[in-house]
């Protein structure tokens, strides 16, 4: 069953140099020049099945984390569509999605309600959700005291614990320590093991390959190659091997 699909997306942003006149963007509404334009994805197209962990890997500036943000609803594309099919949990950015003047137990409740959760069954996810975390009771504080590495613990775990069909994170497993690194790897292959779908980018080949089984790789907003994450990186590792 497929659960991710884009068909021949483009995602075009617009340079903007300082402060503008109203003149400015009117001018600009009706038209708009190429050198303002920047095309971060130019006719993508790929397929992600349920149960399947891809990796999105690239250079800085590949299109990764606006491929992120279409699937996870935050953006729309100019050209093409994008289609997903059921929850997604996105971690794109430390702590994105908390409200950071919210005690972590608030914004556990927070997500909970925006994903659909009827507050019975939030109440009956908290306990894992603190557990998994391993904050104690930091969890009335507010997350502005978190310390970078608490934020992560808590966002991960909040993600994971609210059972989404899709989970989609962003490098959010290079922060942190090891033993909680390892804690999340586990509950990552009982997730996909399960029949749940994970997307992910990183610089780390060696996350790619413990996490996942397919890799897509983007070059300036283009798919180079989609296919085996151990082929996929040993394509990539070899250009640039050659290029330096």
């Amino acid at each position: 069953m497929t659960v991710i699909q884009f068909n021949n997306v483009s995602k075009i942003y617009q340079r903007h140099s300082g402060q503008r006149l109203l003149r400015d963007h009117i001018r600009e509404w009706f038209r708009r020049s190429e050198a303002q334009s920047f095309h971060a994805l130019e006719d993508v197209s790929f397929r992600i099945e349920a149960g399947e962990r891809v990796a999105i890997v690239g250079q800085n500036g590949a299109g990764k984390s606006t491929t992120l943000s279409l699937m996870a609803g935050l953006s729309w594309p100019e050209r093409g569509t994008v289609s997903v099919s059921g929850r997604v949990a996105a971690l794109l950015e430390l702590g994105s999605g908390f409200h950071h003047d919210l005690t972590g137990m608030e914004n556990i409740k927070l997500n909970a309600s925006l994903l659909g959760f009827s507050r019975k069954q939030t109440l009956g996810m908290i306990d894992e959700i603190i557990d998994f975390s391993g904050i104690g009771d930091f969890i009335h504080a507010p997350i502005r005291t978190y310390s970078t590495g608490m934020v992560m613990r808590l966002a991960f775990s909040v993600a994971i614990n609210l059972n989404p069909d899709i989970l989609i994170t962003d490098e959010i497993l290079t922060v942190g320590d090891a033993a909680f690194q390892e804690k999340c790897l586990g509950r990552i292959q009982r997730f996909t093991g399960a029949g749940k779908t994970m997307v992910s980018v990183s610089h780390n080949p060696g996350m790619v390959k413990t996490l996942c089984d397919r890799a897509i790789w983007l070059d300036h907003g283009r798919v180079v190659q989609d296919g085996k994450a151990s082929d996929v990186l040993e394509a990539y590792a070899d250009r640039f091997a050659v290029s330096a």
